[in-house]
């Protein structure tokens, strides 16, 4: 009975990666993307930044007009900060967002072969 094992090895680092990288937090994920992307960080540092910061949509993206130019804001209200981009960085964004997706979706795949490919040897060729 002949076993092919060529991709197995591969297939369980995607996995072990995969793993470890599950293990951060969603909200620091999207936080370093955002400032990968050249969002800037403003911290609130007065009590009216921080009442404002409390009426924000906590871990949400908007877009918002601010002297007559498009600027895009993510609070993060559990460290009293904000995230401030233009529309370039807002387009890095969601670049760096699809090419992380694109990359878990081939971590998915590699997983779903893993799976596949465990215990069917014994059936032989079919």
């Amino acid at each position: 009975m002949k076993r092919d094992f060529f991709g197995l090895p591969l297939t369980i680092f995607l996995l072990i990666a995969t793993l470890i990288a599950g293990c951060a937090n969603n909200s620091q994920s999207t936080e370093g993307t955002l400032s990968a992307a050249g969002f800037n960080v403003v911290i609130a540092t007065t009590s009216q930044q921080l009442q404002h910061l409390a009426t924000l949509p906590p871990y949400k993206m908007m877009h918002i007009k601010r002297n007559g130019s498009d600027r895009y804001v993510y609070a993060d209200p559990s460290r009293k900060l904000i995230y401030v981009g233009g529309v370039l960085a807002y387009q890095r964004y969601k670049d760096l967002r699809l090419a992380k997706n694109l990359s878990q979706q081939d971590v998915q795949d590699a997983e779903f072969n893993l799976e596949i490919a465990s215990g069917w040897g014994v059936w032989g060729d079919f």
